[in-house]
């Protein structure tokens, strides 16, 4: 029998020589965004350079690990699907508020809960699932497009905070980046198509090179061999803390379904099954309470690479698999590690702008699986003009308590997914009014009579 070789099914396994560059270029799109929260939290905490080191390296093994979990499962974990997994964002200022509280091990406390409480949702997610047809599904999906935009526009620009914020120079690299992965994507086939955003950022990083933009002193410092540890800190259990951090984890689990139905969709053509999405919410659970033996934040699956196959429609797990492996080899050689955060952020924006759209499109598609009039496009006006209104003005909500706007704020589209989950609740479906008319009909025929 002949071994399926193509990237574009789930199951295929391409050649090494592709997959490896398919793999890279997940890697590449959210290696950066996977660090950065601890990173952040690292610093805002005061911790030792030796630990922020350590903690950096458990992130990037922490990823890996719960990558391949949610590709190739293991027992009810898992979704069996090219989900490429990484630390969340979102949960970075909880923590912080937390660590202000009860310390670090109060952060790490509630992440434990807050990850067994969304194994525990994954389990029940068939009975869950009847509340998210493809017009709310859809709608979470568009709305998570829309709201990394800005994120994608930052990137382009050279990065949030960067001291040469939109220079020439990093809108230039940028656009050069994004011409690069439109030519290859548009007017290459094989190969080069599918792996036009590795091809675009390794182009991208040589321009930069000699533009004098990257420094390699990162890189020729680092370790060649390192040990990340786990336990470096305990956990202690509040439930002034585990209640926002429950609250985070339903964000989550919202987040994680939107991204997993992006995929099939985007990449396959139809909609998330019922093991998938259960597998999916259970591993993104476990995965998370697994992250603090490390003492890192919970993970959940990364948006960007949804984009990533929406994109390209490359849908083998193994392609996602050796990108996982490239994350647990980095885990332990920090020169790896290293070579990844030299690629500049304006060279990563050049293609997340294009990325991000594309999960926008996915989610267009899915809501479009329904005629957009009456009942479905009162839903999808109403949820996404206030969640991703309030996601652009944040003030709005400034009155609700501090661990309520830490959830609506940093997530916009959780305000559009909530919404949308209760107007398809409250609204009446057309084939219920015209049962109503009908034994309206019936009454009266019966009167007249």
């Amino acid at each position: 029998m002949q071994k399926n070789r193509s990237p574009y099914d789930l199951n295929g396994v391409p050649e090494l020589g592709k997959a490896i560059p398919l793999g890279l270029q997940h890697i590449m799109a959210m290696f950066m965004g996977n660090i950065t929260p601890i990173i952040i939290v690292a610093n805002v905490l005061g911790f030792a350079q030796d630990m922020k080191i350590n903690l950096i390296q458990a992130t990037i093994l922490v990823a890996g690990l719960n990558t391949l979990v949610q590709v190739y499962t293991l027992g009810p974990m898992g979704a069996k699907l090219p989900v490429v997994v990484g630390t969340n964002f979102s949960f970075a200022p909880v923590a912080i508020s937390i660590a202000g509280k009860f310390g670090y091990e109060g952060v790490l406390g509630a992440a434990l809960i807050g990850g067994i409480f969304e194994a525990f949702l994954g389990f029940h997610m068939k009975k869950i699932r009847k509340f998210f047809p493809p017009i709310v599904t859809g709608t979470v999906i568009l709305a998570i497009g829309l709201y990394l935009l800005p994120v994608g526009i930052n990137s382009f620009a050279g990065g949030f905070g960067a001291p040469d914020f939109a220079s020439t120079e990093n809108l230039i690299l940028g656009t050069l980046v994004l011409a690069v992965v439109i030519f290859f994507k548009e007017f290459t086939k094989g190969i080069t198509s599918s792996g036009a955003i590795f091809i675009g950022t390794i182009v991208g990083t040589i321009i930069a090179f000699f533009m004098g933009k990257i420094d390699v002193t990162p890189l020729l410092n680092a370790d060649y061999i390192s040990v990340p540890k786990p336990f470096s800190f305990g956990y202690s259990f509040h439930l002034e803390a585990i209640i926002p951090m429950i609250l985070m984890f339903i964000v989550s689990a919202i987040e994680t379904m939107g991204d997993m139905s992006g995929i099939t969709v985007g990449g396959a053509g139809r909609q998330l099954e019922d093991k998938e999405l259960k597998g999916g919410i259970i591993s993104d659970g476990v995965g998370s309470a697994f992250a603090t033996m490390f003492s890192v934040l919970p993970t959940t699956s990364f948006s960007q690479n949804t984009g990533i196959i929406a994109m390209t429609g490359v849908m083998s797990r193994f392609v996602v698999g050796i990108g996982a492996m490239f994350l647990v080899a980095s885990a332990f050689i920090p020169k790896v590690a290293a070579a990844f955060t030299l690629v500049p952020q304006s060279v990563i924006g050049g293609s997340l702008v294009m990325i991000f759209s594309m999960i926008a499109i996915s989610g267009i598609n899915l809501i479009n699986q329904e005629p957009l009039e009456g009942r479905n496009a009162v839903i999808l006006a109403v949820s996404l003009g206030l969640g991703y209104g309030v996601g652009l003005v944040p003030a709005v909500i400034q009155a609700f308590p501090e661990n309520i706007r830490y959830v609506f704020t940093d997530s916009g589209f959780v305000v559009a997914g909530t919404i949308a989950v209760l107007l398809n609740l409250i609204l009446p479906k057309k084939d219920d009014i015209e049962i109503d008319l009908k034994n309206i009909s019936k009454e009266l025929n019966k009167e007249i009579a």
